[in-house]
């Protein structure tokens, strides 16, 4: 969903009505039910009111002076971001009222309205409009074409794609440095589809899994009997990537005999098998990829640098999970599409406070611990969209905060005089709003109270300090 359809959903409520009295009263119920209310009296005001796009729904009166409901309706649907519309009538005008909804109305009440079935419709209309633009929006997101398996239009990532297709169009070697979890494979993998080597073979392996005996070999393959259990000859993964593309993942984890062996082959393009007599020429690009500092291990002699300088001919830092913000949302989208086919779920969508809190978070595992969390997500969520509680625990600060024994919730200082029992739950109240950027109805999920009750409380906080600044005074 675009931020701005983000924010329409989160916007005012107008209420159009001509009587003063009526209109005041709707609005004070709407308050009370936790909601941002507006008013106009007649149409012209309405569309004074609509014209910065900020209202989510409007509840009007069928009748008002000079153009009537019906005509307001028809103004709100050519808006850019259209708002939910109920429509108030009497009882006479009900063929209007089904009028109304043919034209595209989202529901409609008679007068004299009952405030507690208006809360409620007003709620279920936002709710259904909110769901409308979800579906859309992850729509749009699973329509959205990747690059060569990569997610993300952000512009680090566009940054990215651009750098790839220049280093593709070469043929030196190429090191491609990122975190852990950052997608090495994919983008070695981008590399060599758009190269002209994209009709050859991929290959990968990872240096870290093979012991560094067994590695010459496994490279650069070897002849029968060259050593104790060799009984056959083998050809090595740079002949089977001749005319391809060969990563060699945690190159970091490569042996310093290994890395010299290595460096030549890079200058002369030949190996020889183990045990064998005669060099066998290849045509590899290499592509090699660390989430180490190789700089680093060169200085404690870990790492040769002439194979660095090789290596570093053309080189792509790939940017972390946490630089990506805005590509959190269509990662969230396709891996709940993907686990929720592969485990035959009907999983919807996520919440918007679920959603929230992945944006918060700082991933240091990346997309893979991304790809890692939606799984169990999908697994354990309980209904057909991923909510807060389907997220571990680290991702939600009050809930961690809680697992901790308390650790960062600071509602008092030492210093200060003992509060009083209201005080402390009037600052922990305000000390959870805070940490849920002030959400009211994911605060009041967690405290374990109702949202009517959630807002007594604080016009109780409100009152009590209001008497107290008196007092000082």
């Amino acid at each position: 969903m675009p931020d701005d359809a983000a924010t329409h959903l989160k916007g005012p409520v107008l209420v159009v009505e001509d009587d003063r009295a009526h209109r005041e009263l709707v609005m004070d119920e709407l308050r009370d039910a936790g909601l941002v209310v507006c008013g106009a009296e007649d149409v012209d005001g309405a569309k004074k009111r609509l014209s910065d796009g900020s209202i989510v729904l409007v509840i009007s009166d069928l009748r008002l002076p000079g153009e009537d409901g019906l005509a307001l309706l028809n103004h709100c649907q050519q808006l850019p971001l259209s708002p939910a519309f109920i429509m108030l009538t009497a009882f006479g005008t009900i063929p209007q009222a089904v009028e109304a909804l043919k034209q595209g109305a989202d529901d409609f009440l008679t007068k004299p309205v009952d405030l507690d079935h208006l809360v409620i419709r007003a709620r279920r209309v936002l709710q259904n409009r909110q769901l409308q633009v979800e579906v859309q929006r992850y729509r749009e997101l699973l329509q959205a074409e990747d690059f060569h398996g990569l997610i993300g239009n952000s512009p680090p990532m566009q940054a990215l794609y651009e750098q790839i297709r220049r280093i593709a169009r070469a043929s030196g070697p190429v090191l491609v440095t990122g975190e852990s979890g950052t997608g090495k494979e994919l983008v070695a993998r981008a590399i060599h589809e758009e190269s002209d080597r994209s009709g050859g073979p991929f290959v990968a392996i990872n240096c870290a899994g093979i012991p560094g005996e067994l590695m010459e070999s496994e490279l650069f393959g070897h002849e029968a009997g060259a050593f104790s259990g060799a009984r056959e000859a083998r050809r090595g993964l740079f002949a089977e990537a001749h005319g391809g593309t060969l990563l060699l993942d945690e190159i970091g984890e490569m042996p310093m005999a290994m890395q010299a062996k290595l460096l030549r082959l890079l200058q002369d393009g030949r190996v020889r098998p183990v045990g064998g007599n005669r060099e066998i020429v290849t045509d590899v690009r290499v592509v090699a990829a660390t989430n180490r500092d190789l700089e680093s291990m060169i200085r404690s002699r870990l790492f040769r640098e002439d194979l660095f300088y090789r290596l570093e001919t053309f080189r792509l830092q790939i940017p972390p999970l946490r630089d990506r913000g805005q590509d959190i949302d269509r990662l969230v989208a396709r891996l709940l599409a993907r686990f929720s086919t592969a485990m035959d779920r009907n999983i919807r969508g996520i919440s918007p406070e679920a959603l929230g809190c992945l944006r918060r978070y700082d991933f240091p595992g990346n997309v893979r611990e991304l790809t890692n969390l939606m799984e169990r997500a999908v697994t354990f969520c309980r209904g057909d969209t991923i909510e807060v509680g389907d997220l571990p625990e680290r991702l939600n600060p009050v809930r961690a905060d809680s697992a901790e024994g308390g650790k960062g919730l600071s509602v008092w200082n030492d210093d200060e005089p003992l509060p009083t029992l209201a005080e402390v739950e009037s600052r922990y109240i305000h000390w959870v709003l805070k940490r849920l950027d002030g959400n009211k109805r994911q605060a009041a999920r967690v405290l374990g109270i109702g949202r009517r009750t959630l807002y007594r409380r604080l016009g109780e906080a409100d009152e009590a300090a209001s008497d107290e600044d008196v007092l000082q005074d």
